[in-house]
């Protein structure tokens, strides 16, 4: 019987981690968990409903994780507050686990997949670039929805989240011991994601 590959990709926000790891999920026909569209889900339910947190992430459907506002700047702030929220992160854990304990084997992307979630993952991507690169990707994809944003403020944002994320006491983001680091700061995306595909190889 083969072995299901379990693939977790972590990183920083706008590091790319996303990308690779559905492009990933696709070259081995795997399924995909953007684990950061949760903690979005259970940002933005808890604040057009006036719920707590922890009660907005146990109500997490497909529906939901399909509503377009997820995508947005506010979104994504408020995912990174309340992924720091032990209660929440509680909420969601068993989901996570459940979707990488798959037989089929499974592609996971977060913050804390390698280390909390999927420990025993067979292939750990940690993916990052640094804020000045993140930040401009980052700002000319949400400038289309508001252009008056300035790369400035999305810089202050991408600070402030890796200081959240990085410094929660709870599953905070790291690099697992035994990831490969992929550091996209100066990669074009083809050559990042041969990087990526490549790496995976030399795991399996």
């Amino acid at each position: 019987m083969t072995t299901p590959i379990l693939i977790a990709v972590d990183g920083p926000a706008a590091s790319g981690k996303g990308t690779l790891a559905s492009l990933l999920a696709a070259d081995y026909g795997l399924p995909f968990l953007d684990t950061g569209l949760l903690y979005r889900a259970a940002g933005h339910l808890a604040h057009v409903r006036n719920i707590d947190p922890a009660v907005a992430a146990t109500l997490i459907d497909a529906q939901v994780l399909a509503d377009e506002a997820l995508r947005g700047r506010e979104a994504g702030e408020r995912a990174s507050q309340v992924a720091a929220l032990p209660e929440v992160r509680a909420a969601l854990f068993k989901y996570q686990q459940d979707f990488a304990n798959q037989s089929t084997g499974a592609v996971l992307d977060g913050r804390d997949i390698g280390t909390v979630i999927a420990p025993n993952a067979r292939v750990k991507l940690f993916v990052t670039a640094r804020p000045e690169v993140r930040a401009e990707r980052r700002w000319k994809q949400l400038v289309q929805i508001n252009p008056a944003l300035t790369l400035e403020e999305v810089l202050s944002d991408i600070r402030i989240r890796d200081a959240r994320d990085s410094g929660r006491s709870d599953a905070p983001l790291e690099m697992a011991k035994d990831a490969l680091l992929l550091d996209t700061s100066d990669l074009g995306i083809d050559t990042a994601i041969a990087t990526a595909r490549s790496l995976v190889k030399s795991r399996l």
